[in-house]
């Protein structure tokens, strides 16, 4: 689970071109949205969503109410991955 997560944050910062920002920078648990964490506004989640989907290779639902959840923060979005994964 610890390697999905540098994955992630890798990911986050590359594809929302966050380079004055490193893996470690970002907390696990820290919110990905909202004025706390990272900040990210609703076109990173567009942004960020499309990324996950590429990278890992699989369609989210966008008409599921959880997803918001999901991408709460790193932690809570590679349980997501890893559970879709299998």
């Amino acid at each position: 689970m610890e390697e999905l997560k540098l994955e992630l944050k890798k990911l986050i910062i590359n594809s929302l071109d966050l380079e004055d920002l490193s893996p470690e920078d970002i907390a696990d648990e820290a919110p990905l949205f909202g004025d706390d964490g990272l900040g990210l506004d609703s076109v990173d989640a567009l942004e960020l969503g499309l990324a996950v989907q590429k990278h890992f290779g699989f369609q989210m639902d966008k008409e599921n109410q959880e997803l918001r959840e999901h991408f709460a923060n790193v932690a809570t979005l590679a349980g997501f991955i890893q559970k879709i994964k299998g």
